[in-house]
C-alpha cells in the first residue's frame, strides 16, 4: 500500500516549481516580458505591446512546451531503460536509437556529396532532417525489436543495442571524412540540440507521438515493478517477459526517437533525472517514480533552457552542453551526499 500523504507534499512542490519555471522560461530571454503580459497572452487578451504577443505565441510558448515534452519524455525513457536492464548507467539512447537518428541525419547532410540527387534536396529542408532522423531511429528500432523476440536474455539486448550504436557511429565517421566543412558544421549544429525550432504544427506532431509513448509507459508500470524482482521471479509471477520487453522498448523508442528527430540529441536528462528522482522520493515503486520523473524532467529542462538563453543577451548557448554542465555536478553531489542508490 502506498502512503499517499508521504509523497503528497513533494508532488505539490514539484507542480508549483513546474508552473514557476514555465512562466520564468517564457518571461526571460533577449527581451524580458512582464508576467502580466504573459498571462494576458495565454488567456487570449491583448498585451501592452504587439511585439510581446508575437514573441510569446510564435516562439517562447512553443519552446517552453517543447522543453516540458523533451525533459519529461527523456526522463521517462531513461527510467524505463534503467528498470528493464536493471542498470543505473542505462539511458534512453542505450538501444542505439539516437545513433540511428544521427546516422539518418548524417546520410542527408554529409552524404549529399556521395549520393547527390534526392539527399542534396533534402538537406535544405527542415522536414528532410526530421524525416531522416525518424527513419534512422525507426530502422534501428525494428532491428532491436527483432532481436528482442529472438533473444531470451535482457542483457544481450543491451549489448546488441550498443553494437548497433558502434556500427552507426563508424558509418557517420566515414561520411564525415568525405563531408565538406560546411556540411560538417551543419551536422555539428544539429548535434548541439535545439528547442526553439519547432512551429505549432511540428509541436502537434511531436505531442501526438509523445502521448502514445507516454501511455505505453504508464501501461507498463506493473511490469516495471515486477522486473525489479528479477526476470526469473517475474516469470514465476506469470509475467510475459517478451511482451513486456516489447512494450517497454516501443515506449522508449517512440519517446526518445521522436524527441531526437525534432530537437536533436539531448544529453544528461534521460540518464540523470531518474537518479535525481529516486534520491528525493526514496522509492522504487514506479507508480510514484513515473509521474515524479515526468515533473523533474520538465523542471530541469526548463531551467537548462533558461540558462541557455542567456537572459538579456542576444546569444543562445547549445542546450546539449547546458544540460550536462548544469546537471552532472548536481547528480554527483546528490549521490555523494546520499552515499547509496535506490534501485
Amino acid at each position: 500500500m502506498l502512503n499517499k500523504k508521504t509523497y503528497q507534499v513533494p508532488f505539490i512542490i514539484l507542480i508549483v516549481l513546474l508552473i514557476v519555471c514555465f512562466f520564468v522560461n517564457i518571461s526571460l530571454g533577449s527581451v524580458s516580458i512582464p508576467l502580466k503580459a504573459i498571462v494576458n497572452s495565454l488567456i487570449g487578451n491583448a498585451t501592452d505591446q504587439e511585439t510581446w504577443q508575437l514573441i510569446i505565441q510564435n516562439y517562447r510558448l512553443p519552446k517552453a512546451l517543447t522543453a516540458i515534452i523533451v525533459g519529461s519524455g527523456l526522463g521517462i525513457s531513461g527510467l524505463l531503460m534503467q528498470t528493464l536492464f536493471r542498470n543505473p548507467l542505462a539511458g534512453p539512447f542505450v538501444l542505439g536509437i539516437s545513433s540511428g537518428a544521427s546516422l539518418g541525419v548524417a546520410l542527408v547532410i554529409l552524404g549529399s556529396n556521395i549520393f547527390g540527387g534526392v539527399l542534396a534536396a533534402l538537406m535544405i529542408s527542415k522536414w528532410g532532417i526530421v524525416l531522416a532522423a525518424s527513419l534512422g531511429s525507426f530502422l534501428v528500432l525494428i532491428a532491436v525489436l527483432l532481436v528482442s523476440l529472438k533473444v531470451q536474455d535482457t542483457m544481450a539486448i543491451l549489448i546488441i543495442g550498443l553494437m548497433f550504436a558502434s556500427i552507426t557511429a563508424a558509418i557517420v565517421s566515414v561520411l564525415s571524412f568525405f563531408g565538406s566543412a560546411e556540411q560538417l558544421q551543419q551536422y555539428i549544429f544539429w548535434g548541439f540540440g535545439s528547442l526553439g525550432n519547432l512551429t505549432w504544427d511540428d509541436l502537434i506532431i511531436l505531442l501526438s507521438i509523445y502521448s502514445i509513448g507516454l501511455i505505453l509507459g504508464i501501461a507498463s508500470i506493473k511490469s516495471l515493478n515486477t522486473f525489479l524482482l528479477g526476470e526469473n521471479y517475474a516469470k514465476s509471477l506469470g509475467l510475459n517477459l517478451k511482451q513486456s520487453r516489447f512494450l517497454i522498448i516501443i515506449a522508449t523508442s517512440l519517446l526518445a526517437g521522436t524527441i531526437t528527430a525534432f530537437t536533436g540529441p539531448i544529453a544528461f536528462i534521460g540518464l540523470a533525472i531518474p537518479h535525481l528522482t529516486r534520491q528525493v522520493f526514496n522509492t522504487s515503486n514506479h507508480k510514484i517514480l513515473l509521474p515524479a520523473v515526468f515533473l523533474f524532467g520538465a523542471i530541469v529542462m526548463l531551467i537548462c533552457d533558461i540558462i541557455a538563453q542567456l537572459p538579456h543577451s542576444d546569444y543562445t548557448l547549445p542546450i546539449n552542453a547546458i544540460t550536462s554542465l548544469v546537471g552532472a555536478p548536481v547528480v554527483i553531489w546528490l549521490l555523494v551526499r546520499k552515499r547509496k542508490m535506490i534501485f
